[in-house]
C-alpha cells in the first residue's frame, strides 16, 4: 500500500531569498540570491529560509544531492545599513532572539540530520549563517580567494551558530581557538590547508567542481550513500551539548551592551569600546 498521500506538499515558490534549480540529474542547485523579479530580501527572511530548505530538500523524492552557492564574490555577507538596522531592532527583543536562535538550531541540525548529501560551493566571502551552512555541508569546495569570517566576537556575540560543533573536528581545537578567539579571517586556500574545507580550487572552477562531485554522488547507490553520511555525522551529534551551550551564550549576548556598541561603531566607522566584564 502506497503512503504517497502522506508526503509533504512542498511549495518551492515560497522561497524569496534563494534561487532554486531542480535539475534532471537529481541535483538541487541553491543560489543565495533573490529569484529574478523578486525584491531584495531582508536579512531575517534569508536566515529563516536557509533554516527551512533542508527539510524540503530531504522530503522531495526527486532530489538526491544539494549544491549551495552564492553570486559574484559573495557567498553570504551581512553588510549595509539595512542589515545593521535589522540587527539593532532585534536587540533585547525576547521573541525575536528566540526565533533567531531556533532558526540557527534548525539550520545546523537540518544539515546534519538530512540523509541526502549537501555540497557547498563557496565562491566568495562567507560569514554568519552562510558560513555555518558552508562548513556544515558534507563536502565544501572553496575558492582559493574566498574570505571566511566568523565575526561573532567582532560583534560582541559569543560564537554559537556552528563553530563549536564543527571547527574543532575539522581543523583541531588549537586552530579553532586561534581563528575564533582572535577573530581572524582566512582564505579558502588556508582553510583547505588546515582542514576546514574539503577542497580549494581557482575561483572560476568552484561551482563546476562542486557540481561534478554532486553528480558522482547522485549517480551512486543512494541507500549506501545516505547511511554512510548518517554514520559519519554521529561525530557531529556527539558535539550537540557543546553546540547548544554555545548557542545559549549567543542568545544571552543579544541582551548585553556589547552588540549595540559593535553595531554603532560599525555605522560610525570607529573602533568599538566594549563594556568591562562583570565579575564571575
Amino acid at each position: 500500500m502506497s503512503n504517497d498521500d502522506l508526503r509533504p506538499n512542498i511549495d518551492w515558490n515560497k522561497y524569496q531569498t534563494l534561487t532554486l534549480e531542480r535539475r534532471d540529474d537529481g541535483i538541487l542547485l541553491i543560489t543565495i540570491a533573490a529569484p529574478e523579479g523578486r525584491p531584495a530580501p531582508s536579512l531575517r527572511r534569508r536566515h529563516t529560509e536557509i533554516s527551512q530548505i533542508w527539510r524540503d530538500f530531504g522530503d522531495d523524492p526527486g532530489l538526491r544531492v544539494a549544491v549551495i552557492t552564492g553570486t559574484g564574490e559573495r557567498f553570504w555577507t551581512i553588510e549595509g545599513s539595512g542589515a545593521a538596522d535589522e540587527m539593532r531592532e532585534g536587540l533585547g527583543n525576547y521573541d525575536s532572539i528566540v526565533g533567531l536562535i531556533r532558526e540557527g538550531l534548525v539550520n545546523a541540525h537540518g544539515i546534519v540530520n538530512c540523509d541526502k548529501p549537501i555540497v557547498s560551493a563557496i565562491n566568495g566571502e562567507a560569514m554568519g549563517s552562510g558560513l555555518a551552512t558552508a562548513l556544515l555541508a558534507d563536502i565544501s569546495v572553496a575558492s582559493t580567494e574566498a574570505r571566511l569570517i566568523d565575526g561573532h566576537l567582532l560583534q560582541g556575540i559569543a560564537a554559537g551558530d556552528h563553530s563549536v560543533m564543527i571547527w574543532p573536528l575539522l581543523c583541531g581545537l588549537a586552530k579553532a581557538k586561534y581563528y575564533l578567539l582572535s577573530s581572524q579571517e582566512l582564505t579558502g586556500e588556508v582553510a583547505e590547508r588546515i582542514g576546514l574545507v574539503s577542497a580549494a580550487v581557482p575561483p572560476d572552477d568552484v561551482l563546476d567542481t562542486a557540481l561534478d562531485i554532486a553528480q558522482r554522488m547522485a549517480a551512486g547507490p543512494q541507500h549506501a550513500l545516505r547511511w554512510t553520511k548518517r554514520s559519519l555525522n554521529h561525530w557531529l551529534r556527539t558535539a550537540t551539548p557543546s553546540f547548544e551551550a554555545s548557542i545559549a551564550f549567543e542568545a544571552m549576548s543579544f541582551f548585553g551592551p556589547d552588540v549595540a556598541e559593535a553595531i554603532n561603531a560599525a555605522i560610525e566607522h570607529r573602533s568599538p569600546s566594549f563594556a568591562e566584564p562583570l565579575p564571575w
